[in-house]
């Protein structure tokens, strides 16, 4: 395990971060993950254009196919069992979640920690170079619950 896996593993037990970053990802497209490891590291700007970089060919290539896998799976598929299909998407369930902590550990690699930082501006500072439209409000809301 990575000092920023158990971090985000602390921070996913604070309440209001769920829902918080649950909102960024299937409302406006961002990637929590690089959200959580900018409030936690502080990435310069160029460690948080290799971040991004990263992220969206990790993305591409290996989280959403699974997190599509998974979400296809939620419905029954007859002929085939429910407890077949349940089985199957909890194995996926568990792919995907070490696919994200795969890709945190890397991005651990591109940016220690840093010893001070302001969330909203590292969050900001993400969003703006995920997708050049950082949602205010909903940051702050991360922010808030990540204090």
């Amino acid at each position: 395990m990575s000092a920023l896996w158990d971090w985000t593993l602390a921070a996913y037990g604070r309440p209001g971060v769920p829902e918080a970053t649950l909102a960024l990802q299937d409302e406006h497209g961002l990637n929590t993950s690089l959200l959580l490891w900018a409030v936690w590291a502080n990435p310069d700007r160029e460690a948080l254009a290799n971040g991004v970089q990263t992220t969206v060919l990790w993305d591409e290539t290996v989280l959403w196919p699974l997190r599509n896998v998974r979400r296809a799976l939620r419905a029954p598929r007859p002929p085939f069992t429910d407890s077949a299909r349940e089985g199957l998407r909890e194995d996926v369930k568990d792919a995907e979640l070490r696919a994200e902590m795969v890709l945190m550990e890397t991005l651990e690699g591109l940016a220690g920690p840093a010893a001070e930082v302001d969330p909203v501006g590292a969050l900001t500072r993400a969003a703006m170079a995920w997708n050049g439209m950082p949602p205010k409000a909903a940051l702050a809301r991360l922010a808030k619950a990540l204090a």
